[in-house]
């Protein structure tokens, strides 16, 4: 066991910077329940004009505003579709079914990103026996579809499809700025074709917590009054949202860091004996791998690494996930790619071994 530590799980691991910091202990608050806290305020002006969207909600977490923006769009007995890795999906802990009695229809696209051949055929018949199609949601980046970036025309396509459809479009853009650096587009181009839009600030713009929630009045009214029922509703929230606004101002030019720093990873990854990856497909910060199975399962793999202060998630039989981040730097994803193929070599070896005992 070693006490160096390179944690890879995700960018939610990271610290407030020595600014953030200052920022939070600095923060004018109020009571934000009754739209007092002249910060939060602040937050959701900002965010509001970068977006070109006329309301803001500040959240606690992205699971939260996704859960708000779906209860918002829908009622009790209606349907979502969303991709089937989608975050809302999978990852939310039934929250569509458990907060708002929607149904979770996935439909299977491409590393995470659907588009309008995807929905089609989608849309329940208006018959009594059917629940009723009301959302479509998608995910930018998409997360366990690899990091992939939407194209503006894509979304573009399915707005429209939506709109034929008299259908709601919401966008789970946890890591919103990372798909705008990497697709080079403005968060108000990409916003502009969605109905809402989820924002996550504790993933890689680096706050302590914080997520916000973007849209039409009438639906951030109706998300605000969710916020509340889903015991949300925050009082001096000023010194999170404090943080938020420093990010805004600081960490969202420097996210083209961490997706130079993911491709060089993921190069230094194809290197190594027993890993498969492409690194052309890495988008933005997340790097998804698989280990060959002759070197152990991605769980025994991350289990080796971890005992050499190595930190990884192992997302399925044999795929890792690294994402990169503000608080690791090349040097040290460098030496992480070294001790995974330390490791991966003295798997190698022991099955050498066990394999001429056996023999």
């Amino acid at each position: 066991m070693t006490s160096r530590r390179i944690d890879l799980r995700s960018d939610t691991v990271t610290k407030p910077t020595p600014g953030m910091r200052k920022a939070i202990a600095g923060a004018e608050v109020g009571d934000d329940m009754v739209g007092e806290d002249p910060t939060v305020n602040q937050l959701e002006e900002k965010i509001c004009d970068l977006l070109g969207k006329p309301a803001a909600v500040y959240a606690c977490s992205g699971t939260q505003s996704n859960q708000m923006a779906v209860r918002a769009h829908c009622q009790s007995g209606d349907e979502l579709l969303i991709e089937e890795t989608g975050h809302i999906a999978n990852w939310e802990a039934g929250g569509p079914a458990v907060m708002s009695g929607v149904t979770v229809r996935t439909v299977r696209g491409d590393h995470g990103l659907i588009d309008v051949a995807d929905l089609e055929g989608k849309v329940r018949p208006d018959n009594q026996h059917y629940c009723a199609t009301k959302l479509v949601c998608i995910e930018n980046t998409t997360n366990h579809g690899g990091g992939r970036v939407y194209p503006l025309t894509q979304v573009a396509r399915i707005r429209k499809w939506t709109a034929d459809n008299f259908l709601q479009l919401h966008a789970d853009g946890a890591r919103l700025f990372n798909a705008c650096i990497a697709g080079n587009y403005s968060a108000s181009a990409f916003a502009g074709l969605v109905d809402s839009v989820s924002i996550c600030f504790s993933k890689g713009l680096g706050c302590p917590m914080g997520s916000i929630l973007v849209g039409e009045v009438d639906v951030i009214q109706r998300a605000r009054r969710a916020r509340k029922l889903f015991g949300g509703a925050l009082r001096q929230a000023g010194m999170m949202a404090a943080a938020a606004i420093y990010a805004l101002d600081h960490h969202v030019e420097r996210l083209a860091e961490d997706h130079a720093n993911a491709r060089r990873f993921a190069e230094q990854l194809a290197e190594i004996p027993g890993v498969v990856i492409d690194p052309s497909v890495i988008a933005s910060n997340l790097v998804f791998f698989e280990i060959e199975p002759g070197y152990g399962t991605a769980a025994e793999v991350a289990a080796r690494l971890k005992d050499q202060g190595v930190i990884l998630y192992a997302t399925g039989p044999q795929r890792i996930r690294a994402c990169t981040h503000l608080d690791v730097t090349a040097e040290e994803l460098s030496v992480a790619a070294q001790t995974l193929e330390q490791v991966l070599n003295g798997a190698a070896t022991q099955v050498a071994v066990t394999a001429d005992v056996a023999y």
